[in-house]
C-alpha cells in the first residue's frame, strides 16, 4: 500500500535527517564532548544535574541503535525490499522518542525548570511522531 507518491523516498529522507543526523550523529557528538554539544546547542545549557543523567542515558541509547537509521533510510530511498521489516525499529523508536520527550519536558516545566521553548518542544515532538507514524504506515 502506498501512502503517497514516492513515500519510500520521502520517509527515507525523513529517517535520514531525524534519525541518522539528529539522533545518531547529534548524540555521538554529545557523548564525545558534552560541553561542545552544549556549546553548539545539541544539549541544553540550563539542565539540572539530575536531568543530565537521563540525557546521557538517552544519548548512549541513541548511539547504540542509531546506525540502523542510516541503513533503513538508504534502503527505503532505493526501495530495497529487505529493509521494510527493519524499518519497524526506527518507526517505533521515533514514536517512543516523541512521547518520552513530550512527557519529560512537560515534567521539567511543571517542576519549574524548563530547558527548552514550547516551540522547540512542539516541533521536536511532531518531527519524531510524524516520522514514526509515517514509517509504520509504510511498512504495514
Amino acid at each position: 500500500m502506498q501512502i503517497f507518491p514516492y513515500d519510500n523516498i520521502v520517509i527515507g529522507i525523513l529517517i535520514f535527517i531525524v534519525g541518522f543526523i539528529f539522533h545518531w550523529l547529534g548524540q555521538l557528538i554529545s557523548l564525545i564532548s558534552w560541553d561542545y554539544a552544549k556549546k553548539i546547542g545539541l544539549q541544553e545549557e540550563k539542565n539540572l544535574p539530575e536531568y543530565e543523567v537521563y540525557e546521557h542515558a538517552i544519548a548512549f541509547a541513541d548511539v547504540l541503535i542509531g546506525w540502523i537509521y542510516g541503513i533503513v533510510a538508504l534502503g527505503l530511498i532505493f526501495n530495497a525490499l529487505w529493509v521494510y521489516p527493519l524499518a519497524w525499529i526506527p518507526g517505533v523508536v521515533f514514536i517512543y522518542h516523541s512521547l518520552f520527550y513530550w512527557v519529560i519536558k512537560g515534567n521539567q516545566i511543571k517542576a519549574g525548570h524548563p530547558t527548552t521553548s514550547n516551540l522547540i518542544r512542539i516541533t521536536w515532538f511532531l518531527l519524531n511522531f510524524i516520522t514514526g507514524i509515517l514509517t509504520i504506515l509504510l511498512v504495514l
